[in-house]
């Protein structure tokens, strides 16, 4: 399969059932889901799969599924952030072995590392397997919000680094700082956040985002909007699903989930994040209103 990532390379979320373990049948559901809305990628375990409260066997179980279910369709780009470079390493070895596109990482989430120890990190998810690495830069407190040209870097001295996927604010500023140093070891920068400025960034260059699955049908048609040449349609459609997208920039993966069952995609809206985020009454009136908007645009019912 090609390694020139374009597009929308959508997030699945980690369904789980009431009881809080994993549900592998809504996996498979959403999974699906993502292929049928015409996802040009998929993209898990990472921040919105939340990722940070799985155990290890859960993450393979997950990689499983997912390069068996999208079955060469488009391309698997694996999460494999860790605490240190050595489980990073384990895990980009394990994707490799699955099948898996590609592989994605954050820096060590847990303790930050020196300059020095990026460079050993990123070096060391290199040498695991040939897979292309992209570089998920975020903000603390789980990114590490790394500099422009030390990622420009990366790319150039690293053979298998070759992509960035920035969400360090102002990220619109930070992609064209990637983009204005012309290196072509950087084969692209796509758009996080919940690809909150995906039309600014489209401006800017970027070649693809990475947002929550629930809406992967609506951000297909803004995407294939803009290719066609037709911004202002993009934009007009953009701006239906930018009251969602704030949403979810406050009530996360809550607001996420009850969106893929109100879709009929998942069981179960179980979250296992520890701060509890849930969504209240007013949560959901709110919700009703804004969905009434994107609803006609969904291109699955």
């Amino acid at each position: 399969m090609s390694n020139d990532w374009r597009g929308i390379f959508t997030i699945p979320q980690t369904p789980f059932d009431a009881k809080g373990r994993l549900d592998e049948d809504s996996l498979r559901q959403e999974i699906a889901f993502c292929l049928r809305t015409g996802a040009h990628g998929v993209v898990a375990p990472v921040v919105a799969s939340e990722f940070y409260v799985l155990s290890d066997a859960e993450r393979d179980c997950i990689v499983q599924i997912l390069v068996k279910e999208v079955n060469g369709q488009v391309p698997v780009i694996i999460g494999v952030t860790a605490a240190s470079q050595e489980l990073a390493a384990d895990f980009a070895r394990q994707a490799a072995e699955a099948g898996a596109d590609g592989v994605i990482a954050m820096p060590p989430h847990v303790l930050k590392a020196s300059r020095d120890g990026v460079y050993a990190y990123y070096h060391a998810l290199s040498e695991a397997s040939d897979l292309p690495v992209m570089i998920q830069n975020a903000p603390p407190p789980l990114g590490s919000a790394l500099a422009p040209s030390l990622m420009v870097q990366l790319c150039r001295e690293i053979e298998h680094v070759d992509y960035i996927k920035e969400e360090t604010l102002p990220t619109g500023h930070y992609i064209s700082a990637i983009l204005e140093q012309h290196e072509p070891a950087v084969k692209g920068v796509f758009g996080g956040a919940a690809a909150r400025w995906m039309l600014p960034e489209l401006e800017r260059g970027a070649c693809g985002f990475m947002p929550a699955c629930q809406f992967t049908d609506v951000y297909v048609q803004i995407w294939d909007l803009w290719e066609a040449g037709d911004q202002e349609g993009a934009r007009a459609l953009f701006n239906k699903l930018l009251p969602l997208i704030n949403l979810e920039s406050v009530l996360s993966v809550a607001l996420v989930k009850e969106v893929l069952v109100r879709r009929g995609v998942i069981a179960n809206a179980y979250v296992r994040r520890p701060d509890g985020a849930r969504l209240d009454v007013h949560d959901f009136r709110e919700l009703d209103r804004c969905l009434a908007d994107i609803e006609p645009h969904y291109r699955l019912r």
